[in-house]
């Protein structure tokens, strides 16, 4: 017998879910997505415009530099909690409150330990009371600073069930009012993970005292889902990453649980504080300051997302759009517009449209940026946001001690490919010619002898920006010296201009940050 159709869910009887996002933490321990200080707090501070609820800044005893990150987003951030990671031990603790008492009752400390007996026979070689007596230690010490504690049960969803109960139960008494169960390494299936989340709402005599949070690895491809499964069951805060970034196979994509949330509003009873039209502008944002950018088919921020090719699909979008659109492009912040901008454009309309991008840039790199806007303009017959995205990330450079003059390439099918390069170091003008196998290999070759870099090329990626012979073509490139590992990216018309600007960036990335690790920072 078929069941009758769900009722439509009444905003008043939805439930508001958390939205805990940690880009800066979890989703920046990723190779190849480490970010400096500046970085950070322009994903924070975009972060603040997508409004979500708690922003996990870092783990300030890891480094000088994550501490420093965390203390300036807690300074400077204002509406979210501001979370810092921290190991169940008083020296973490200490100096995570130390970054985060800048955000006042804003300021969360986050703190964990293992709990699953793989975890803690192997790793901690600890005993279940000791780390349950490990557990309620940190809990009091982070609430002897703050009542905003949360705890976190690792690798919970491998954990024997009533300890794990006995361990969430335990750190509430002490003072947690945010309970974190992880699946931590991507493990459970949704059914399984909704019935952990029940066990402990029926067999924790404490849980109604504090919220129920779930942070869910991607490495079966589930975090979704299976975040999805644990609010049904009664879990009321989702820790989640822009464009699903994190360990291993990433996190529980944000723009992908939120959008499920307000899409199908109709059967789940759920809702979020999201900005749902800034999810498109922190999506590039990030990408732009990784280098790493999403597959084209990525659900909601995907280049392909709202793109229709076969004839069947463009009739039905041509008669109404809901026939293959079950969200609109302008929900998640996507301009449905081709053209964004011209040659006739002006400075303001430029600025405003980069504000509207998540872009937050200083006079000086407004005015560079706008220049290569014009010269772009002059050569295209459109410009795109992503385009614009290309720019800013040229543009909107760390300290430079690398500056890319000029390049004069010769090649063709009977002539070994011979660069002239120019190039800035310091200051000072220094000039060479290589030859190599094509245009862009002599140029990088030619970058290499200039700079002296003993650095090695990992890996070489290029690719269209727009569509069209006149599109920007992209260059990402990932180089690594010693146990430094930084991605590079350029952006022309020309690509193997586009190819020595990625390669100079990364080395002024590398530069930069073999700088601070030599001056302890």
């Amino acid at each position: 017998m078929a069941k009758a159709p769900a009722k439509k869910q009444k905003q008043d009887d939805r439930q508001i879910i958390r939205i805990f996002d940690t880009t800066l933490r979890d989703g920046e321990q990723a190779p190849g997505n480490s970010m400096n200080i500046e970085e950070k707090l322009r994903i924070a501070k975009q972060l603040q415009k997508l409004n979500v609820d708690v922003i996990e800044a870092g783990f300030p005893i890891a480094s000088d530099g994550d501490f420093e990150a965390v203390k300036l987003v807690a300074q400077t951030i204002k509406g979210p909690q501001i979370a810092g990671l921290c190991r169940s031990s008083e020296k973490d603790i200490d100096r995570a409150w130390e970054a985060l008492k800048y955000a006042g009752e804003r300021g969360r400390i986050h703190t964990f330990i293992a709990t699953s007996d793989i975890h803690m026979k192997y790793k901690l070689q600890m005993e279940p009371a000791k780390v349950l007596a490990s557990a309620v230690k940190a809990v009091k010490r982070a609430a002897s600073y703050t009542p905003n504690v949360e705890f976190s049960c690792e690798d919970a969803v491998r954990t024997r069930l009533p300890f794990l109960a006995e361990v969430v139960e335990a750190v509430i008494a002490a003072g947690a009012t945010t309970v974190n169960i992880p699946d931590t390494v991507g493990y459970t299936v949704p059914f399984e993970y909704f019935n952990i989340i029940t066990y402990l709402k029926q067999n924790v005599p404490n849980i109604d005292k504090a919220i129920i949070s779930v942070h869910c690895h991607n490495d079966l491809g589930l975090s979704v889902a299976n975040s999805l499964a644990a609010i049904q069951a009664g879990a009321r805060q989702v820790e989640c990453t822009i464009n699903g970034i994190g360990e291993r196979a990433g996190n529980c994509s944000l723009e992908e649980f939120v959008m499920i949330l307000k899409t199908r509003g109709d059967i789940l009873p759920f809702y979020t504080n999201i900005a749902t039209e800034q999810l498109t502008p922190s999506s590039r944002l990030l990408t732009t300051i990784t280098g790493i950018g999403v597959q084209p088919n990525k659900s909601v921020v995907g280049a392909n997302a709202f793109a229709h090719e076969a004839g069947i699909h463009q009739h039905g979008m041509l008669m109404e759009k809901t026939t293959y659109e079950i969200m609109t492009p302008e929900s998640v912040g996507l301009n449905a517009s081709a053209l964004v901008l011209g040659k006739h454009s002006g400075r303001h309309a430029f600025k405003k449209r980069l504000e509207e991008l998540g872009y937050d840039l200083d006079d000086e790199k407004i005015n560079r940026s706008f220049d290569r806007f014009k010269t772009l303009a002059d050569l295209k017959k459109e410009v795109f946001d992503e385009d614009l995205d290309a720019i800013v990330a040229d543009e909107a450079r760390e300290d430079e001690k690398f500056k890319l003059g000029h390049i004069t390439v010769t090649c063709g099918s009977f002539a070994v490919a011979t660069a002239t390069v120019q190039l800035e170091i310091n200051g000072t003008p220094v000039r060479t010619a290589e030859l190599g196998d094509g245009p862009v290999d002599a140029t990088l070759k030619a970058i290499k002898k200039l700079t002296k870099t003993k650095a090695k090329l990992m890996q070489y990626n290029v690719g269209s920006i727009t569509g069209g012979t006149d599109a920007q073509g992209e260059v990402t490139v990932r180089v690594a010296e010693g146990h430094h590992i930084v991605v590079g990216k350029g952006s022309s018309t020309d690509i193997i201009e586009a190819s020595a600007k990625a390669y100079v960036h990364a080395l002024n990335r590398l530069h930069s940050r073999q700088k601070r690790v030599s001056e302890g920072v």
